[in-house]
């Protein structure tokens, strides 16, 4: 799966740092998703900045089929093989309707840490790439043994309350997961409302950072899309400037 530390090698895409990661989560269904998943597409291309859309289940395909740079992720996935498994998201049928990677244990879908390495497992074994949200450092280390390609730190507290992890919590969580293996990305999430925190976050040494409410509950999504992605862009270059 992860062929060199600069980049995530998806089914022949490249997934690279910086990106953004957006998830609708429950708050938008239907035709909103799709209009917010070609917002973040064009804003994708304008700023050369790539995006993980994590999609509810229904929408995967749809989505898939109508974006150009999008890495369309699940937002579960359950370690079965084809045949019984009533109700389960097959790793199979996720690769068959164009998704590139699954998000696991996020805190409204938590797994247990036994059930995550076979979940991890499957999704190697059918290409599918892996982003697993953890709270603390002490968990983001616990998982990182794991080998995901991706860990979200974003303390649970946080989520939905527009308050972003400070700056201690941002340098922990990475020195945790580089720590046990250098070539996982580290996603700061958690509180990201607009263009400042991301900027602020990426700047701090993430390699990504993502938004759901901040962006489903913008007045506008499309322009806070354009805000959020600017900004990644910004902190990005400015960090490599000044190296």
């Amino acid at each position: 799966m992860r062929e060199r530390s600069d980049q995530i090698l998806l089914n022949g895409f490249q997934l690279k740092p910086p990106f953004f990661e957006i998830g609708p989560k429950s708050y938008l269904y239907g035709d909103d998703v799709l209009a917010l998943a070609l917002a973040a597409d064009a804003a994708s291309k304008k700023y050369d900045v790539d995006i993980i859309f994590t999609t509810p289940i229904v929408e995967l395909r749809r989505v898939a089929a109508a974006t150009e740079r999008l890495f369309v992720f699940a937002p579960h996935m359950d370690p079965i093989v084809p045949g019984r498994g009533l109700a389960d998201t097959l790793p199979e049928s996720l690769v068959a309707a164009g998704v590139k990677g699954v998000m696991l244990n996020h805190c409204e879908k938590p797994i247990s840490l036994s059930a995550l390495a076979q979940t991890i497992r499957r999704a190697d074994e059918v290409g599918l790439a892996t982003i697993v949200c953890t709270d603390t450092a002490a968990e983001s280390a616990a998982v990182a043994k794991l080998r995901p390609n991706i860990i979200v730190a974003e303390p649970t507290g946080l989520i939905g309350t527009g308050q972003t992890s400070d700056m201690e919590y941002v340098s922990a969580a990475i020195r945790a997961v580089k720590d046990i293996d250098p070539d996982i990305f580290v996603l700061q999430g958690a509180g990201i409302s607009n263009g400042e925190d991301v900027y602020r976050v990426i700047f701090a040494g993430a390699e990504a950072t993502g938004s759901s409410s901040g962006v489903v509950k913008a007045k506008n999504r499309a322009e806070m899309v354009d805000e959020m992605l600017g900004a990644v862009r910004r902190a990005w270059d400015a960090r490599a400037a000044s190296r």
